[in-house]
């Protein structure tokens, strides 16, 4: 019996996954332990060991988003030889697929968690199939997720009355999450019991499937499946045509309409020569290259010529990424959902970069550091959030939560995208313990090592945009906190002290807030306290 590998609970607030990488190959010999794909979430990157010995089965595609609880792949504990993978690790999905144990996202290539193709192979090779018996047999709605109760009938791919083959895709189901294939369960003719672009739910009669007069049609091309199921293990191209051969899957299908382009025009490189999203990703810029040829062949005038434009003009398409995706709804429900509004001041950095200058060798040299910047922010921040405790709470439901510690989230910018881990209990470090934090949660922000702890229950954030050249900007607030403190470049320019002008190494400060919670007269006041300390850095170590 194979051992079916699950997304497991990765936390409370994660409801998917994203398969980023598999670590070992489709028929490849595992171990109990040993890691075997990479996945990533919207908050962090985990890695997925196996839960025996056997040999791997994978049913979810590199790239796809999935679930949590739905199954990915299969160890087969008898340690089949991996020649043998390809036809029958589909073979073994198809009856689960049959009784409805489908895995919503698991390919474009299919709705499903196995291949069709691969499917109709293996029936083809097992003569005693359960479909070409006599009757009726009826198609009802299978369970596509826990979270699924109803589905709409995006369009008929076979019409009323037309001959069907047994795993021949007849339709192709909507959620609101994902968009489904639906094969026939046998062979004969098609009957609607639903019009297209009704909504039923999960269990709901679609359609049937009266077994009789085309009985003979299927049995006649018996053959050609099985045929085709030695060349299952071969790539689309070379190997034997079947329904699949040339169609797109729904999300390629949806790319190759938006584009204008014919699917006959496509390769397809999926399984039995589907045409993956990828394969419609690819193509999106060759229909520029008629569109020109088609345009001097008609007598046109010579006002139709500067249509043409000159150089390249190509696009592409990629998936947004689970982090992405949430920041990007975050920030849309702060600004909805939060009353934010942005002052500013300006820091003279001249005594902090003289003090840098003077002991940067020696503590460096003592703590193993740089002293750099952001310690000095960071305690000039939790001295102010002390004195202004209504910059460090946040408003939960009708009650307002006052913190009496101070977790700072530091904004870093790591590969996949913006991560905020938390220095924790920050008021209590010394500039190097904030340093070290500092080294250590941006060390593990660019090795994508982040765990969902270390980024989550900052009472107040600080981000520096000044590292990429930003001279002022309005920080959005890194919900549920109420306050975020904007940190820019340094420019030397002129300022008036004692009466003279003099050129100093200035940096603007903008702190964004939630007003709903926050005063004017606490953000600015905020804001001064920090702007004092900053200027005399000597205020920080006599806490004064």
């Amino acid at each position: 019996m194979p051992t079916e590998i699950k997304i497991p609970a990765v936390g409370e607030s994660i409801t998917e996954v994203t398969i980023a990488k598999w670590l070992k190959k489709d028929g490849e010999a595992v171990k109990r332990d040993e890691v075997i794909a990479e996945l990533e979430s919207d908050k962090a990157t985990f890695e997925l060991p196996a839960e025996a010995d056997g040999t791997l089965k994978i049913l979810v595609a590199e790239g796809e988003t999935i679930g949590i609880g739905t199954a990915i792949a299969q160890l087969d504990g008898t340690g089949a030889p991996a020649g043998d993978s390809p036809a029958a690790a589909p073979a073994a999905g198809g009856d689960a697929l049959a009784k409805g144990e489908q895995n919503p996202a698991a390919s474009d290539q299919s709705g499903y968690g196995g291949q069709p193709a691969d499917r109709h192979a293996a029936d083809a090779a097992t003569p005693g199939a359960p479909a070409a018996s006599g009757g009726t047999v009826e198609m009802k709605i299978p369970a596509v997720g826990e979270s699924i109760t109803e589905v709409t009938v995006a369009k008929w791919l076979k019409p009323d009355g037309a001959q069907v083959s047994r795993d021949e895709v007849i339709a192709e189901l909507e959620s609101d999450k994902a968009t489904f294939e639906l094969p026939a369960e046998g062979n004969g003719t098609l009957r609607h019991a639903v019009k297209e672009g009704e909504t039923i739910g999960i269990g709901a009669l679609i359609a049937r499937i009266e077994s009789g007069s085309g009985a003979a049609a299927p049995a006649a091309s018996a053959p050609a499946p099985a045929a085709a199921a030695p060349a299952a293990a071969q790539p689309a191209s070379g190997g034997a045509a079947t329904y699949a051969s040339g169609v797109p899957s729904p999300a390629a299908g949806k790319i190759l309409g938006e584009k204008g382009i014919n699917p006959a025009d496509v390769a397809g490189t999926g399984r039995d020569g589907r045409i993956t999203k990828e394969d419609a990703q690819n193509a999106q810029t060759k229909p520029a290259a008629p569109a020109p040829a088609a345009k001097p062949t008609a007598p046109a005038p010579a006002s139709a010529a500067p249509a043409a434009p000159a150089g390249e003009r190509g696009q592409r398409r990629e998936r947004m990424s689970n982090l992405r995706k949430t920041v990007a709804r975050r920030l849309v429900t702060v600004k909805n959902e939060t009353a934010m509004l942005t002052t500013f001041n300006e820091v003279n950095m001249q005594p902090i970069m003289d003090l840098r200058s003077k002991f940067k060798d020696k503590f460096k040299e003592k703590n193993g550091v740089n002293l750099g910047f952001m310690s000095f922010f960071t305690k000039a921040v939790c001295v102010a959030l002390q004195e202004w405790p209504a910059v460090n709470a946040y408003i939960d439901g009708d009650s307002i939560v006052y913190s009496d510690f101070c977790d700072i989230s530091i904004a870093v910018s790591a590969p996949k995208g913006l991560v905020v881990p938390v220095i924790r209990n920050a008021e209590k470090l010394s500039f190097d313990g904030i340093e070290k934090e500092v080294v250590r949660l941006a060390g593990l922000a660019r090795d994508n090592k982040l765990t969902i702890e270390q980024m989550t229950g900052g009472t107040f954030t600080i981000t520096n945009g000044g590292i990429f050249g930003s001279m002022l900007s309005t920080p959005i607030i890194n919900a549920p906190q109420s306050a975020i403190l904007g940190m820019h470049n340094i420019i030397q320019r002129p300022v008036a002290e004692n009466g003279q002008v003099v050129i100093r190494p200035m940096m603007y400060l903008a702190l964004s807030y939630d007003h709903r919670i926050i005063d004017g007269r606490e953000s600015v006041s905020f804001l001064v306290r920090v702007k004092e300390l900053l200027e005399d850095p000597t205020r920080l170590l006599l806490g004064v």
